[in-house]
């Protein structure tokens, strides 16, 4: 693959051009690169010159919703992130410009590592390794949430009070944006998270998509990258582990697109999930069940956005046609959770 040659979304003579103009000497031969698979959102391409391999993040084609795909968000806080615990890649360059490749991107370090996805690749690990990859995933989280925002610059990456009312609203007029058929009980899944709102602990760095297949481990079964930080910001730091618990549920759907690999042999359940978080960081999690709600919630937005860009013909990759069926299943799930129940895990009984 040349540099005219190049996967859909990424310009390779204009982005070897940025880089030599901005970064002279960073490439030393003629750039090729693959879309990496796996994303449902923003697009990353693995780019490489023969010697050096990088990653290119970029906004998704067409249709983009307004709060979402900020690529000088991402790559703020994994700049400010390198010095803590807190295993991030090295960014390289951001560019906000559009001209160059029709989109604003950055360019970070090719961090070697492998993102579980599927309940079999864990399976191969067996039950030990998988249950301690699952642990790291939680004690890092740990980690993340235990970082002084203002001590490596982040103080006014967001704003915590309101969060959670806020983020109701937003993901609202997201979905509003995006509404394209007819969807029972979502609006009555917004309209019971908003009568039941929490009260917000300290606010912390907040992922905003944390889960096993957007970290890396290597063959030690050491955490080397925390990636896809595009919906992070300063917030309430149980929403990070509603979604760790929506992750790890059971929804029995054959070909289900959305990663929940919980029910590989080993996988802590979400009960000890909670657990684990709850006596590491200290913090209160008496109100784990809306926290898991507001996930299926923010989940069934995200994908029902995804799926109305895949009616435009504007999604990249395979899998994006199943996903519309999903997004009634989060609905359910959501509206169940508000009221303590929870689908049977495999690992319990």
């Amino acid at each position: 693959m040349s540099d005219t040659d190049a996967p859909r979304g990424l310009d390779l003579g204009r982005l070897r051009q940025h880089l030599d103009l901005e970064r002279p000497g960073l490439v030393s031969g003629e750039l090729s690169a693959q879309r990496i698979e796996g994303g449902r959102s923003n697009l990353t391409y693995r780019v490489t010159d023969g010697t050096t391999e990088w990653v290119v993040r970029r906004p998704p084609l067409g249709h983009v919703l307004a709060t979402a795909h900020d690529m000088a968000r991402e790559h703020r806080v994994i700049s400010a992130l390198a010095p803590t615990p807190v295993p991030v890649p090295e960014t390289v360059l951001l560019c906000e410009d559009t001209e160059v490749i029709g989109a604003p991107f950055y360019v970070m370090e090719c961090v070697p590592g492998t993102p579980y996805r599927t309940e079999p690749q864990l399976a191969a690990l067996g039950p030990d390794r998988t249950r301690a990859v699952a642990l790291t995933l939680v004690d890092t989280l740990v980690d993340l949430h235990a970082v002084d925002p203002a001590e490596v610059g982040l103080a006014g990456f967001g704003r915590p009070e309101g969060f959670l009312d806020r983020q109701l609203r937003r993901f609202a007029k997201q979905l509003d944006a995006s509404r394209s058929r007819d969807l029972p009980g979502i609006d009555e899944l917004h309209a019971a998270l908003g009568r039941k709102l929490p009260v917000s602990p300290a606010p912390a760095v907040v992922h905003g998509d944390y889960r096993l297949d957007n970290v890396l481990f290597d063959g030690s079964d050491r955490l080397t990258a925390v990636l896809d930080w595009e919906m992070s910001t300063l917030g309430d730091p149980l929403t990070d582990i509603g979604l760790l618990v929506m992750y790890g549920e059971q929804h029995d759907i054959p070909d289900f697109p959305v990663p929940t690999p919980g029910g590989a042999p080993g996988h802590p359940t979400p009960e000890e999930v909670v657990e684990r978080y709850a006596r590491r960081s200290g913090r209160d999690v008496s109100a784990v069940d809306w926290y898991t709600a507001f996930a299926y919630f923010k989940l069934a937005v995200i994908l029902e956005g995804i799926h109305y860009r895949w009616t435009l013909g504007q999604t990249l990759g395979a899998g994006f046609d199943r996903i519309g069926a999903v997004v009634p299943v989060f609905i359910e799930r959501g509206l169940d959770r508000l009221q303590g129940v929870r689908p049977p895990h495999p690992q319990e009984g």
